[in-house]
């Protein structure tokens, strides 16, 4: 656990997690023409699911006003037959598309919260959200979190990544720790070594899920190395057949409430310009509660990286906290012992 909050720079062309490829899709077309942005669209229609509370209000991305995006990963499929999903990644964006800056924080799925459903109100770890009203329950849960508010959300079924990253023909990552874990069906064994090397799909899955070997906030960490290779692939990437695949695959695998001009606003936004890329890494602790082991996120770390993302959002005036040589200190002060 890091003494001080970490604050990440770097500098990418563009780098929306796996809204990336739809984008990038959709400003390739001047190049491959109608048959990819028609499948696009498809693509998108396809995935679009608007939330109750936002019908008839969403904002327009035309405007390139600041706007979030919480992106959430979730772990069920057929083969695993979980009955139920819970969020396995929680990533919650700022993008300001006038300055083409970017601010990310990762939640660890096991962050003790208050989840708030029709019927009742629960204390438990954040990933439970989903399994209690997917995106209707977990957005609302983040927003209260966080203090700040989520404009649009995309949902991932996390199996996708393998597919996505095989039909891109693997990615290169630097991967930070050495470590074995089980494959995708449970049935064998994942093995990776320190270092930079090129990932299959199941490869990068397990880079990206596995929890056991350190936390959740380094885990965190992990599935943000593995998007933005995605990401770094993809616009190396050439062929219009890949993009098909591709769309095909998160055509199965995606909800938003993204609308197809949303995403290609989005898109030419990317053009011609870098963004500047800011992710944040909270402080937190264990915590034991009714015999459950938690992450607690400090008060204070919560408080100092909420003021940032509103900051981005134009939700909080600029202060002291945000100057340049700022450097903020966590006292790591529980509120629970």
């Amino acid at each position: 656990m890091n003494k001080r909050t970490t604050i990440k720079k770097r500098r990418r062309q563009f780098l929306f997690g796996c809204i990336v490829i739809l984008a990038i899709a959709l400003t390739s077309c001047a190049v491959y023409g109608a048959k990819l942005l028609t499948q696009t669209k498809q693509t998108i229609d396809h995935s679009f699911q608007q939330l109750k509370r936002d019908e008839g209000t969403k904002k327009s991305l035309s405007k390139k006003d600041p706007f979030s995006v919480l992106l959430m990963g979730i772990d069920d499929t057929s083969e695993r037959n979980l009955g139920s999903a819970r969020t396995d990644a929680l990533i919650y964006l700022t993008i300001n598309p006038k300055n083409h800056t970017v601010d990310m924080v990762s939640i660890p799925r096991d962050t003790y919260t208050t989840i708030k459903t029709k019927q009742t109100t629960y204390q438990t770890r954040i990933n439970a959200a989903y399994a209690y009203g997917q995106e209707e329950i977990t957005v609302p849960t983040v927003e209260k979190l966080l203090n700040a508010p989520v404009d649009y959300y995309a949902t991932f079924n996390f199996n996708s990544f393998l597919e996505i990253v095989d039909q891109l023909g693997g990615i290169e990552v630097d991967v930070p720790v050495t470590f074995t874990d089980t494959n995708t069906l449970g049935n064998g064994e994942v093995h990776l070594k320190k270092g930079k090397q090129h990932l299959t799909g199941e490869e990068a899955l397990a880079l990206a899920r596995t929890r056991h070997i350190d936390n959740d906030v380094k885990r965190g960490e992990r599935q943000q190395l593995v998007l933005e290779a995605i990401a770094k692939k993809a616009m190396d990437t050439g062929s219009i057949k890949q993009y098909s695949s591709i769309l095909n695959v998160i055509g199965k695998n995606m909800k938003t409430d993204l609308t197809f001009n949303d995403i290609l606003d989005l898109g030419k936004t990317a053009l011609g310009k870098p963004y500047h890329f800011t992710s944040y890494v909270f402080d937190w602790g264990d915590v034991t509660i009714d015999g459950a082991s938690m992450v607690e996120l400090f008060p204070d770390s919560l408080d100092f990286i909420s003021h940032r993302l509103r900051v981005s959002l134009k939700l909080d005036d600029a202060d002291e906290r945000d100057k340049k040589e700022y450097q903020f200190t966590s006292t790591k002060e529980s509120q629970y012992n």
